[in-house]
């Protein structure tokens, strides 16, 4: 296989903010729990931890090219006060400058933010909010530990309309314990009335680690069964089609006009920076993951000054490329253009790829489509989607036998 091209050089960030009042019972992130009571304001920790993620911000080399999306994510980014998020978005403005029409996204929790937050946030060049739902009924919300109430959502995106944020996406997440079809589909059609221009759908992960990992079994009760899941998933495409939204990514629908900028990036297998505690970076084809605990990301930041922003890891291989660039692109609708893979991978490696699928495209999980830049391959909505697992790991088999 010939050596793939390097992506050109970033023009995305991610930002990793851990703080969170609880942790939700679901939850693997690299998080600090701060409790009901503190934030950015107040909390000596977040404090800190601000200082530390600008020096990591200062210390990473500009590899030339301004930012055109930055993402706050978490944790609870609405924790920060707003000068702490002033601070860290004029030290990456300084840094690496700003595209004139930056996508600034922002995950908000319900309950987490004031209206003089929002205008703060907003004033300071916010221009996404995305907000963390995951459900409509009390009784999952408290089930999975999250903070929130239902009347707290209507209250937010109230607040966020009233302030003019017109890009809004709403988090849902499907396979809940105790989540019924009836729960399901009275979510979707109260995400809905709220007229996000962007909602995400999420099937529950219960990771070892977690609480859940600990109470619960996939597939067993209270948690519904893998058959009751993959009828959320293909009820979620059904609703949010209907209703006006393009299912452009396996968990992720927008209006015209709205797909999330900066997640395209890691999904086209684009390089973006990363910055702060377990965050993910991929820049000059190197993949690379901070420390998740904060003392150990607070002494990497004092040797990465040390070493003058050099970050010592091993390029991705050829084969790690390719194998990126499938399992990344078939998340989206549009899949992959057979000349970009035949470029950047060689005609034997696209021969290997159309031979491996010919059965998916048999059984109606895979489809070739024509386009005006030539053909391209894609898994299909809901099914192929639905079985993209099944999929990548038969190419992953492939690849590596």
């Amino acid at each position: 296989m010939k050596s793939p091209l390097a992506p050109l050089p970033p023009t995305a960030a991610y930002l990793h903010i851990p703080f969170c009042r609880r942790r939700c019972y679901y939850c693997d992130f690299a998080v600090s729990v701060v409790g009901d009571q503190q934030r950015g304001e107040t909390s000596r920790a977040i404090a800190q931890y601000v200082e530390v993620l600008c020096q990591e911000i200062r210390a990473t080399p500009n590899l030339g090219l301004p930012l055109q999306t930055v993402f706050f994510g978490g944790g609870t980014p609405s924790l920060l006060s707003v000068a702490q998020l002033q601070q860290i978005l004029a030290v990456l403005e300084d840094h690496f400058g700003f595209a004139a029409a930056v996508e600034i996204s922002m995950e908000m929790d319900p309950g987490t933010f004031a209206r003089s937050h929002l205008q703060g946030y907003l004033a300071a060049g916010v221009n996404r909010v995305s907000l963390g739902v995951q459900a409509f009924q009390q009784e999952l919300l408290a089930a999975c530990g999250r903070t929130h109430t239902p009347e707290d959502i209507e209250t937010a995106v109230a607040l966020l309309r009233q302030e003019g944020v017109q890009n809004l996406s709403l988090d849902l997440i499907a396979g809940l314990p105790h989540q019924t079809m009836v729960d399901w589909q009275e979510s979707l059609e109260r995400a809905i009335a709220l007229q996000p221009t962007h909602i995400s759908v999420y099937d529950l992960t219960v990771e070892p680690v977690t609480a859940f990992g600990r109470w619960y079994q996939p597939g067993v009760a209270p948690l519904p069964t893998e058959e009751a899941t993959a009828e959320m998933y293909r009820t979620a495409q059904r609703y949010l089609t209907a209703a006006g939204y393009t299912h452009y990514e396996i968990s992720n629908y927008a209006k015209p006009g709205f797909q999330c900028r900066h997640n395209r990036v890691y999904w086209e297998n684009q390089s973006y920076y990363g910055f702060g505690m377990g965050a993910a970076s991929y820049t000059q084809l190197q993949r690379f993951t901070r420390p998740r605990k904060r003392a150990e990301y607070f002494e990497w930041v004092n040797q990465l000054q040390q070493a003058a922003g050099q970050i010592d890891c091993p390029p991705t291989t050829p084969e790690e490329c390719w194998l990126d660039t499938l399992m990344l692109g078939l998340r989206l609708a549009e899949g992959l253009a057979l000349t970009d893979l035949t470029a950047q991978f060689g005609q034997a490696k696209v021969d290997q790829l159309l031979q491996s699928l010919a059965s998916f495209s048999q059984c109606g999980w895979v489809q070739f489509q024509e386009a005006p830049t030539g053909k391209r391959i894609c898994l299909t909505d809901p099914e192929g989607f639905l079985f993209s697992n099944v999929v990548l790991t038969h190419l992953f088999n492939v690849s590596s036998g």
